[in-house]
């Protein structure tokens, strides 16, 4: 079957829900070659790829993974960029996660090794120890005890081994990459999301709409990056009560200082571990402090923990100043990592 739908999809054809269902459950199984699912995978692309398409592959995805529940006071959210901005910026949402954790919220924080960056957040969870195959059950326990945990997109995606090589052989973007950021293992509801092209970003929302979504909000910056920034202005486009709304965020306007790019980006993966601790401990340059507070803010909103970025910010500034959110990465490391990765880290 996957050779007539890629034959399809070479004619610019859109597929029906059920006859991506079809395919997805042969790639997912492991039971097309991989030249075959590359070929499929390609075509998709360079046609361009449906919401309906896009919502059967998510619901296969989804399907096929491993899930947790954590039982915890008020929403969980995911705070997770599509990647492919190539700015290399360092780990914003991961740094941001903890100041959400350190503000009172709850982060099932999802994600994989760097692909086309510097350092991604499990490259960030792995250099203070963390298994980054920890069983499910585990990461639940974390997300209960400390308001954070991370679920390694292998170990919780493991029918995606069956598309690496197909995805190696296309060597670009595929529909994969757009899909990452919306299965979460822990299937949040509300979700602060960076997208990479403006093309994609009502598409996500309207698409997690369809899954009964509670407050999503998906973002990128007006100078391509897939974060809240400040940078430049920032285009939101935001599901909440089951209406899509758009709007344009000036960081100017909620208090804070207009960055540059150059004040964000690293180089290795020693500048990585750096900048996320530094911001974290606060000592950071204030580009960094400031760009990880709007995105931890946006986390804030779509955990219904602020109802504005004034007053998000407000409170994930003061995560960061009062020692909050690096008692949370101290305290994480220390019972799921070791804590002499943590005291290395602080002499960088």
């Amino acid at each position: 079957m996957i050779k007539e739908l890629a034959e399809q999809l070479s004619h610019g054809n859109n597929l029906t829900i059920d006859q991506m269902t079809s395919v997805m459950d042969e790639i997912l199984t492991g039971t097309q070659s991989d030249e075959n699912v590359a070929e499929f995978l390609k075509n998709l692309t360079e046609k361009g790829e449906s919401d309906d398409e896009l919502l059967a592959m998510l619901n296969k995805m989804e399907e096929y993974s491993l899930h947790i529940s954590p039982n915890c006071k008020g929403k969980i959210i995911d705070v997770c960029g599509t990647g492919g901005d190539k700015l290399k910026t360092f780990n914003i949402s991961t740094a941001a996660s903890f100041v959400i954790a350190g503000a009172g919220g709850n982060v099932a924080k999802h994600g994989n090794r760097s692909i086309s960056g510097v350092s991604g957040s499990a490259d960030i969870f792995e250099y203070f120890g963390f298994d980054l195959n920890s069983e499910p059950n585990k990461v639940n326990e974390t997300i209960e005890k400390f308001g954070i945990g991370f679920m390694f997109a292998q170990k919780f995606h493991p029918a995606m081994k069956n598309v690496a090589k197909a995805r190696k052989v296309v060597g670009g973007r595929t529909a994969f990459n757009l899909l990452g950021p919306l299965t979460n293992p822990a299937m949040v509801k509300n979700q602060l999301i960076g997208v990479f092209s403006e093309d994609y970003q009502e598409r996500i929302v309207k698409i997690l709409k369809r899954k009964n979504a509670e407050t999503i909000m998906a973002v990128r910056s007006a100078d391509g990056m897939d974060e809240l920034s400040t940078t430049s202005k920032n285009q939101i486009c935001m599901l909440k009560n089951n209406e899509i709304t758009k709007m344009t965020l000036d960081p100017q306007k909620v208090g804070l200082q207009k960055g540059n790019i150059s004040d964000i980006q690293i180089s290795s993966k020693e500048d990585a571990i750096k900048s996320f601790v530094t911001v974290l401990d606060g000592s950071a340059n204030k580009t960094k402090i400031e760009i990880t507070a709007l995105n931890a803010a946006g986390g804030l909103i779509v955990s219904d923990i602020a109802d504005s970025f004034t007053d998000a910010v407000e409170l994930t500034l003061n995560a960061i100043h009062s020692g909050k959110a690096f008692d949370k990465l101290e305290n994480f490391v220390k019972n799921c990592g070791d804590i002499k990765k943590l005291e290395e880290a602080k002499k960088l």
